[in-house]
């Protein structure tokens, strides 16, 4: 079996269950040292008491299998816990080479209802919790590269967004919110340490997973049949985003499931209006927007993305 990933230390974050388990047994099965951190809270909603059981169970299934691992329980959303995380990487193994951001929690409410606390609870989570790690992770392939003489360093981040952030998702505008701006941070991210060697990439993924049992049930399949919405259909891509082989990939969004990678392009012009005079007036706006809304009336996001592709 080719193993990319021997000498490499990674850090999965939210790794205990779901998606971020199986990315760290993936890791692991390529040959990396795995830094496993959960915060172990029963709730998807971020409730509960912290457990250090589900990032262990992790780490020994690693272990079990012949790899290292070593398990970490806490906050990614706290400053300091980030900061000791890749500390403890870099002291347990010697350096980090791999970050992959997956924690983060649900807290569902259409926004005329939405609190406070459940808008800003999802976005330190998910966004301020990408950051946190994502932050200190930089840091050291920075000073890596200046140590080494400015050259490039193996350094690589894979951050979890979610079509939400695409189709708006209804329901949760403190997750669409943030998985945005994680689309945001992954992309600034990946500008700046290009320069060190360091690649920052995101997955959208879709899978069933405890955070997803609402959105996708369980379906009756064939014996012979994979499930389509496995997590297990992820985790070989993160796997080839933190290789070496994956040098030339930046800065790009993948949406990935059943067998299926698509990577997506950057927004694209869909339709330009050029004023008759140097400023556009009210009327002249009505007359030309109106029309061309109403007769995209209810087809959303999607109508633009079709038109823009067919106007190339």
């Amino acid at each position: 079996m080719k193993r990319p990933l021997v000498g490499k230390t990674a850090i999965v974050t939210g790794a205990g269950r779901g998606l971020g388990r199986v990315e760290a047994l993936e890791l692991g099965r390529l040959g990396a040292a795995v830094v496993v951190n959960d915060y172990g809270q029963g709730g998807r909603d971020g409730s509960g008491e912290a457990s250090s059981g589900p990032a262990e169970e992790v780490a020994e299934e690693i272990r079990a299998a012949g790899g290292r691992a070593t398990a970490h329980v806490g906050d990614v959303a706290d400053f300091d816990t980030a900061r000791a995380l890749v500390q403890l990487a870099v002291d347990a193994y010697g350096a980090l080479d791999i970050l992959v951001n997956n924690a983060g929690i649900l807290r569902d409410r259409m926004v005329f209802s939405m609190t406070e606390d459940e808008w800003d609870s999802v976005i330190r989570v998910h966004l301020k919790g990408h950051f946190n790690t994502t932050r200190f992770a930089a840091a050291h392939w920075r000073e890596r590269s200046k140590a080494a003489g400015g050259g490039p360093v193996h350094g690589r981040i894979v951050n979890t967004s979610s079509e939400a952030f695409l189709a708006g998702s209804p329901g949760q505008p403190n997750y669409a919110a943030a998985k945005g701006g994680i689309v945001g941070l992954t992309l600034s991210t990946a500008g700046a340490l290009a320069k060190y060697g360091v690649t920052a990439n995101v997955i959208c993924p879709r899978a069933r997973t405890r955070m997803t049992e609402d959105v996708f049930p369980d379906i009756d399949l064939a014996e012979d049949r994979p499930d389509p919405l496995s997590p297990e259909h992820v985790a070989p891509l993160v796997g080839y985003l933190a290789s070496p082989q994956a040098t030339a990939v930046n800065g790009q969004v993948f949406v990935v499931h059943g067998g299926m990678v698509a990577i997506l392009e950057r927004p694209r012009v869909a339709a330009k209006l050029d004023a008759v005079g140097d400023v556009f007036g009210f009327g002249e706006l009505d007359g030309l927007l109106t029309p061309y809304f109403d007769e995209r009336r209810g087809e959303g996001f999607a109508a633009l993305e079709v038109l823009s592709l067919k106007r190339g």
